[in-house]
């Protein structure tokens, strides 16, 4: 199904009815003169001298415990660059709206203008304590990095950059799939990341997490293969240095298993690539709006292959929604002070399992597809699929408790 959209039809929508896709609405009465005594002075008082004596008691008497901020400043904007923080309100509007609509999730958008790490950092440690959880987004390789880990360690409070682990968790649900299609092991399974930064970092370690060998990967960047050995590699490539004779991409192509994009950049896996990789291979090619491959150029070039993309219009769909509205909702059900591995690797087994259930026809329908069963062409699940809020969050509130991160009990609805 092909969805097409002009220039004027995306700020149409971005402008009418009024601006902005988001807004703030009331949870209580405000229509006596009673109700305002509640709601301001006096009766706010009492919660404030509450609050004062029990910090917990925020998520009892305030929005705190339904509230995600989603922050950025802007450097690293969907695959159009560093264009500063108010040009990513847009963005990070839209982040909003998913919350909502996926997982009944309030939140609102911030704007940090600045690229000095100290200084960001600073500024979202500062307000955390206003909310329930914070998203990062599209903030710019390697500084996302030092940021997530320092906010992580400053705030009791949930911590998540989407461009690394959205992105990771989705990916890796949906290879896990892929190579049980194509009757591969991922511990045997030879892997080659074309990107070096923050999602492709972030993606490759999780895929170690579930079994990949270190020692199959190869990531390449700008400069060819990440290789022991190599000059000028940064402390996060290093991670990803391996003892190889391989060199290029083309190099890394050849009898690989599985290929991912993760690079930003349209095309660059070439035809004579996929040709040389091993039978029945697994292409993840997402980069957007221009994916590294079309599906249609890569079926031209072979037939036994699995393709998954960043874009609605192709099966397959690598998309983050799938992830953090539902990552954030299990946190937040169980008020979770971090969001750790054991969590993300629970979103990661709860979709990919999700995948492999029978789709019903409410998903069908909006989804204007006639059938829709584990295989070659539904290898993650849709977003429309009411079952993701249960299976994905629940798995993620039982993770927390699991792992002693929760300071509340899971909620009856998940067991």
């Amino acid at each position: 199904m092909t969805i097409k959209i002009t220039k004027q039809d995306a700020l149409d929508y971005h402008a009418l009815p009024h601006p902005g896709k988001i807004a703030i609405a009331l949870s209580t009465p405000a229509e006596t003169q009673r109700d305002l005594s509640l709601a301001y002075s006096p009766g706010v008082a009492d919660p404030v001298l509450e609050i004062h004596k029990d910090p917990e008691l925020a998520y009892q008497y305030t929005i705190k415990g339904n509230l995600v901020a989603v922050i950025s400043n802007g450097t690293a904007i969907l695959g159009l660059g560093n264009l500063g923080a108010l040009a990513s309100k847009p963005v990070m509007e839209g982040k909003c709206l998913l919350f909502k609509r996926f997982a009944n999730i309030d939140s609102i958008d911030i704007e940090v203008t600045t690229e000095d790490v100290d200084e960001f950092v600073s500024t979202v440690a500062n307000i955390a304590c206003s909310f329930g959880g914070i998203n990062l987004e599209d903030i710019k390789s390697p500084e996302c990095f030092e940021i997530e880990r320092r906010l992580i360690e400053a705030c009791d409070i949930p911590v998540f950059h989407d461009d690394q682990h959205g992105t990771a968790i989705v990916t890796t649900a949906g290879v896990l799939n892929a190579v049980k299609i194509q009757h591969k092991k991922l511990d045997d399974a030879h892997i080659v990341c074309m990107g070096a930064g923050a999602s492709a970092i972030s993606c490759m370690r999780l895929l170690i997490q579930c079994g990949a060998n270190p020692q199959n990967i190869a990531m390449i960047d700008s400069r060819g293969v990440i290789y022991e050995g190599r000059d000028n590699i940064g402390q996060y490539k290093q991670e990803f240095a391996i003892p190889t004779a391989l060199r290029t991409l083309e190099d890394a192509c050849k009898d690989a298993d599985i290929f991912i994009g993760l690079s930003g950049q349209s095309g660059g896996f070439t035809p004579k690539m996929l040709a040389s990789m091993a039978p029945n291979p697994s292409i993840f090619a997402c980069s957007n709006p221009s994916p590294e491959m079309s599906p249609e150029d890569a079926h031209a070039v072979r037939k036994d292959l699995i393709i998954a993309t960043g874009r609605s219009d192709y099966p397959n769909q690598v998309n983050n929604v799938l992830g953090f509205p539902f990552i954030f909702r299990g946190a937040l059900d169980v008020h979770a002070s971090c969001i750790n591995e054991e969590m993300k690797l629970a979103a990661v087994h709860a979709l990919k399992e999700l995948a492999r259930q029978p789709v019903g026809d409410d998903v069908l329908a909006r989804c204007n597809e006639d059938r829709l069963t584990f295989g070659p062409e539904y290898i993650i699940p849709k977003p429309f699929d009411p079952r993701l809020l249960s299976t994905v969050a629940g798995a993620v509130a039982r993770a927390a408790t699991d792992s002693l991160v929760a300071r509340r009990p899971c909620p009856d609805h998940y067991d």
